[in-house]
């Protein structure tokens, strides 16, 4: 090769590197290039990234906490609760009462559906009487359950079609009596919060035994939130636009998408930019290996919070009936090991569905230790057979719950106890609990602040797949949600709390805590300290 082309080469080379050196000092300022917030691209959309696949968009059939997150995107409740019983109105102004058994819901008048047509009392009517009818299938039932002719499952008896003192004040007011006087942070959680109210005037001609399987549960049409539902690519992402016309205001980001994958993926996601925050309520935790590292990016936040929300091993109490076998696989599981192994200490062991976060919380209780010599010994004197091998069925998606779901196998390989493990996606897994496929379940919840856990420990509960029932804890639930005095409430939740370790019809694993990540490139958005508040305010989410 001749000089003169040794030379041109070296300048094409020069000038080749020059231009790239330049397209990224450009890139750089414009955001882009790995680590920024993805601001290269258009500002009009927030990603936001979940672990968990929604088990439906049945505002009354959700039991899963992705779905009903999915849901509060573009369906209000009455109230969202922002901090520990401190209560944001929200489709209603106010909840109130003078006697703690008749209430009053007060619409917000501005409230309109995406079809232009206002809320009203009509369609909160219509949506209560639905819930309540027994044909409907619903996951909310006991939310009205105190209401007066409802049972313990919320459910109208003796062939009536609609609840006795629900009225219409006028076109933006609603009351409804309870059967005895309810404290009124229980109404305001259990109703106000959990309660989505649907529009009557597009569903009222839908059967209720056919809603579940209705149209407007897989794609809702008519809302009255904050985005409208665009489309749902199965376990890949749900799309939303903004609703221009939100009473609360307009959205001030065009566009939302929850992102749907697998753990470990957040942490690079959250990097490059292609999320802008993780989901709270135990849907989209960051795994706790990757913290360290979230900590050192420099285009995001990383915070750490305690919560109400914890993980669980449901006994099938079908096929394994004696308690005190239940008890001595409690006793098998190394449930320290999980929270300093997997959570890398942040979290904490929990008996009973009550965190340290809940002031309901008995500490007088006994926690089960690891003890594997005595549950062993436990299992002999129940006359095991330790040649049946158990159906450990549990959910993909939380990377620490599936680990935690190796480590007790390997406590019960080590006690003598066969077990086969499969995995599901969270809809199969619901499935799978609701028709008791399996011995033993993983399952986490976050509840409520409110101490009624009838949802799971009622024999009617939309998650006591345990098929649990005692009817003296049954009799105490309905007190316990009938007493409005929370010093008796608490005596109450206190006798329930001995009951279930006796029964032990589920062990209670752990809480890990919320890890939260949220681009700094975002002025406002992201999961908050107390995670049910994070859904309160979705119009006001942003960038800078």
């Amino acid at each position: 090769m001749n000089r003169h082309k040794m030379i041109s080469k070296r300048i094409l080379k020069y000038v080749i590197t020059s231009f790239m050196a330049l397209s990224l000092v450009f890139l750089a300022a414009c955001g882009g290039g790995s680590g920024s917030s993805g601001s290269s691209k258009k500002k009009d959309t927030i990603y936001l990234g979940l672990v968990n696949p929604p088990g439906g968009f049945n505002p009354i059939n959700t039991g899963d906490i992705a779905g009903q997150f999915a849901i509060r995107v573009m369906l209000d409740s009455f109230l969202d609760m922002t901090a520990p019983l401190k209560f944001q109105p929200k489709l209603a102004t106010s909840i109130d009462t003078t006697d703690n058994q008749t209430y009053t819901i007060n619409l917000n008048p501005k409230a309109k559906w995406t079809d232009g047509k206002p809320v009203t009392a009509d369609d909160v009517i219509f949506t209560f009487n639905l819930i309540a009818n027994p044909k409907t299938e619903t996951a909310v039932g006991s939310n009205l359950s105190t209401l007066e002719g409802l049972d313990a499952s919320g459910k109208l008896t003796g062939g009536a079609t609609s609840i006795p003192n629900l009225k219409k004040v006028d076109e933006h007011t609603v009351s409804f009596k309870t059967k005895k006087p309810v404290d009124p942070n229980y109404i305001k959680e259990m109703i106000g919060t959990k309660i989505i109210t649907m529009p009557q005037h597009v569903l009222k001609d839908i059967k209720p035994e056919d809603f579940s399987k209705s149209k407007y549960v897989q794609a809702p049409d008519v809302t009255n939130g904050p985005y409208k539902f665009v489309t749902y690519n199965k376990n890949t992402y749900i799309q939303y636009k903004a609703n221009n016309s939100y009473y609360l205001g307009k959205p001030k980001t065009p566009k939302f998408f929850i992102k749907i994958m697998q753990a470990p993926n957040l942490l690079s996601e959250l990097q490059a930019g292609t999320i802008q925050a993780n989901a709270s309520g135990g849907i989209g935790n960051l795994p706790f290996q990757d913290v360290d590292s979230a900590k050192k990016l420099k285009n995001v936040t990383t915070e750490i919070h305690p919560q109400i929300g914890f993980q669980t091993m449901q006994y099938n109490t079908k096929t394994l009936p004696n308690a005190k076998i239940r008890q001595a696989l409690a006793y098998a599981i190394d449930r320290q090991q999980i929270v300093d192994k997997l959570l890398k200490g942040n979290g904490e062991i929990v008996d009973g569905p009550y965190t340290s976060q809940s002031p309901y919380l008995d500490k007088s209780t006994n926690v089960i230790k690891y003890d594997p010599k005595k549950a062993k010994q436990m299992l002999k004197d129940a006359g095991w057979d330790f040649n049946k091998t158990l159906n450990f069925v549990v959910p993909i998606g939380n990377k620490v719950r599936e680990q935690s779901a190796d480590i007790i196998v390997q406590n019960f390989k080590a006690i003598g106890v066969k077990v086969k493990e499969t995995t599901y996606d969270f809809p199969t897994i619901m499935q799978k609990g609701a028709a008791g496929d399996f011995d033993l379940l993983l399952i986490g919840f976050t509840f409520n602040l409110d101490p009624d856990v009838s949802a799971l420990y009622g024999p009617t509960g939309a998650y006591n797949f345990m098929k649990y029932e005692n009817k003296e804890a049954t009799k105490l639930i309905a007190d316990g949600k009938a007493e409005p005095d929370s010093a008796k409430r608490k005596v109450i939740y206190n006798k329930l709390q001995a009951i279930w370790e006796k029964d032990m019809p589920v062990i209670t694993l752990y809480s890990d805590n919320e890890v939260v990540v949220k681009s700094k490139d975002l002025a406002y958005g992201g999961a908050s300290a107390y995670w049910p508040g994070t859904v309160a305010n979705f119009q006001k989410w942003a960038y800078k």
